[in-house]
């Protein structure tokens, strides 16, 4: 990605609708790779190269699976700078509102404890 905004914006865009458009057709490891230069972005301050970022992420989440962008997205969710946790609180709000069933089975199993029951039995039938 260039260094300039409108580059980056640009070419945010177009991984926006090229990950849109191989959605099943298994480029995961291209897109993965186009991720990998989007996602440092997501801490640009151009509101235009913001909601750019932000469409590509939901373009990928689209083709790559809302798991993997959860992967990426936990690493900052509980940073302690303030403005970081604010980015990826954004991001994974977003992921939550767009698939959250899809993200069950990512969380961490949680052990029961002699108060509560955390098992998911439903999802341990399935698997």
């Amino acid at each position: 990605m260039d260094r300039d905004l409108v580059h980056r914006q640009t070419a945010c865009a177009a991984i926006k609708h090229m990950s849109l458009g191989v959605v099943g057709l298994g480029c995961e490891d291209a897109l993965i790779h186009l991720l990998n230069y989007v996602w440092p972005n997501i801490f640009e301050t151009s509101p235009h190269v913001i909601n750019a970022v932000i469409e590509a992420i939901e373009g990928l989440r689209c083709s790559l699976g809302p798991v993997k962008i959860l992967q990426y997205t936990l690493q900052g969710l509980f940073h302690p700078a303030r403005k970081v946790r604010d980015v990826y609180w954004k991001v994974y709000n977003g992921l939550y509102i767009s698939a959250q069933d899809a993200l069950v089975p990512a969380f961490p199993r949680i052990p029961d404890d002699e108060k509560n029951s955390y098992i998911r039995h439903e999802l341990e039938y399935f698997l």
